[in-house]
């Protein structure tokens, strides 16, 4: 199969955590994409994933799959031996989805949005509109001072161990700093927990 990603974004860097953390990296050969250069706009790539996003998964019998948590799912019921990333309870399961939703919501697309809106990257082919950015940046630390909280009596996110939740909070606030959004000196339940996650050898994946 094939995964086509930009290595530094943070969704493609979001699969390879995870497969990194389930031994799968071998499986796919990655193919680099160009966005700043436009390679996602080409009409062989949207013939692919016509929303030109990074990452595409695409299988050998061409069948493309594209969304971070799609791509991921689609490694957790192919390979369910552990470690499993997505939960292996009815209820471990409805707590990480409860908590990737959160991420994404709350933490990775307010992230996203000041990162498009604020640095002019994607000039060419949006209308930044810089006041919404900082909006965007004060909802981003509001979230990471909840989760500092939150992880005041817990090593991990959720279900008392590593899940895709901890994989998708790291690599928005490790983006983050694009924006010069950074944990703050005060988080240290968070800076503890982020420390942790980033001393894994997935992270370097």
């Amino acid at each position: 199969m094939k995964i086509f990603e930009t290595k530094t974004a943070p969704n493609p860097r979001r699969v390879r955590i995870f497969m990194a953390e389930k031994g799968l990296l071998e499986k796919a050969e990655f193919i680099e994409i160009d966005l700043q250069k436009g390679e996602n706009l080409t009409p062989e790539y949207v013939a692919r994933n016509p929303m030109k996003k990074v990452p595409v998964m695409e299988l050998d019998d061409g069948t493309c799959i594209s969304e971070t948590m799609a791509i991921c799912r689609y490694f957790e019921e192919n390979y369910p031996e552990a470690p499993t990333l997505l939960g292996d309870t009815p209820v471990e399961k409805a707590l990480i989805e409860q908590w990737v939703r959160w991420v994404e919501f709350y933490l990775f697309a307010p992230t996203g949005m000041c990162f498009q809106h604020t640095t002019g990257y994607f000039k060419d082919r949006m209308n930044p509109i810089k006041e919404w950015g900082e909006e965007c940046r004060q909802s981003v630390n509001k979230f990471m001072e909840f989760l500092n909280d939150h992880l005041a009596d817990r090593e991990y996110i959720c279900c008392e161990r590593f899940t895709a939740a901890d994989i998708n909070a790291f690599t928005a606030i490790a983006f983050a700093r694009v924006v010069n959004i950074r944990i703050l000196p005060e988080h240290t339940n968070l800076q503890a927990w982020y420390d942790r996650t980033k001393a894994r050898s997935s992270t370097q994946a």
